[in-house]
């Protein structure tokens, strides 16, 4: 009898005594942890038990006792098993409603109609915002404002122009040079690193090369010819003008040709002839005929530049410079009909 007794007390099966008076105390804490009352005695607690029980609290990542109910935390440690995997479970469900719940709406970034976005680093206008839109129409009244300018107005908004970014990195805009009462317009690409320093189209070899081709026919850039590019401010490392470049700098030259009144154009270079003619013919294709630019007739040549570097072309230029004159005289004998 006696051994019996004691294996049961071994595996924690022994008499439980209670105090006189804690019964009702017990049979609350019963109630509220819903875990079987132990012995108030740590040797009636089975070892293995509280090892494992020790264990499973070590592996715990970090006490939770905000999650735990006050019942949880009157309990005896060892009791408390299945109220800290309770506690567990409902802080990692928290933290899994939380990481799923909706983010805040955030209101998207109200545009003002009084200041223009910059529209050079937009993809283009298919996902532009319709307040966007609004105020981009100022950069079409600024063209209209530049097709009433005058010359010295013209020259004048120019030189502080900054429709692009091009006006970031110029030492000087390059307006143009020449009678302003010209029959002749030479139109090039846009200012190199000299032009850009002078303020003057076509200075250095390539100009001085331009100079000897207009005195083999009887012409000076003083005298009856107004010389401009199609865009004002050198484009960095001289790479080729973008589109949007162009576009936004062609105001200037288009009021120009009207103020000017030419009777010719010749465009010199690929460059000046396409942004001219609106069109991506090569070169070679579009010399030899005669074009037209608003009611202009035009003469494609090379680019004096290319002629430095290509000498048997020459032979090409003089023959748009005769093609040039030939078209001129005709001009005149159309004016001199009227």
């Amino acid at each position: 009898m006696a051994l019996h007794k004691s294996m049961l007390e071994e595996f924690g099966l022994g008499t439980v005594w209670v105090r006189r008076g804690a019964g009702s105390a017990s049979t609350s804490a019963e109630a509220s942890t819903s875990v079987p009352a132990q012995s108030a005695d740590s040797t009636a607690i089975a070892p293995d038990r509280k090892a494992a029980v020790e264990g499973h609290r070590s592996a715990l990542p970090m006490p939770i006792e905000e999650a735990h109910t006050p019942a949880a935390r009157k309990a005896d440690p060892v009791d408390t098993l299945t109220a800290l995997d309770a506690a567990l479970s409902a802080a990692q469900a928290s933290q899994g409603n939380a990481q799923q719940a909706p983010s805040a709406k955030i209101d998207s970034p109200r545009v003002d109609a009084a200041e223009p976005p910059v529209f050079d680093d937009l993809p283009w206008l298919d996902d532009v915002p319709p307040q966007a839109l609004a105020a981009s129409e100022t950069i079409d009244d600024t063209a209209a404002d530049i097709a009433t300018l005058d010359w010295d107005a013209l020259a004048a908004r120019v030189s502080v122009c900054e429709r692009c970014r091009l006006c970031e990195r110029r030492t000087n805009s390059v307006f143009g040079v020449g009678d302003r009462e010209a029959d002749w317009m030479l139109i090039g690409e846009a200012p190199g690193e000299n032009e850009d320093k002078l303020g003057e189209p076509f200075v250095g070899q390539a100009g001085k090369l331009l100079d000897s081709m207009l005195h083999a026919v009887a012409l000076s850039r003083e005298d009856n010819v107004f010389i401009a590019n199609v865009i004002k401010c050198r484009p960095p490392g001289n790479r080729n003008p973008e589109l949007d470049e162009v576009a936004r700098c062609e105001p200037y030259l288009k009021r120009q040709v009207e103020l000017v009144k030419p009777k010719l154009i010749v465009a010199l270079g690929r460059f000046a002839a396409q942004s001219l003619l609106k069109t991506e013919a090569s070169i070679a294709s579009l010399r030899g005929r005669v074009h037209d630019y608003q009611g202009v007739p035009v003469i494609v040549t090379y680019h004096p530049a290319y002629l430095l570097r290509s000498l048997p072309d020459k032979a090409k230029a003089w023959a748009d410079l005769c093609l040039a004159q030939a078209t001129y005289r005709k001009s005149l004998q159309a004016a001199d009909g009227q």
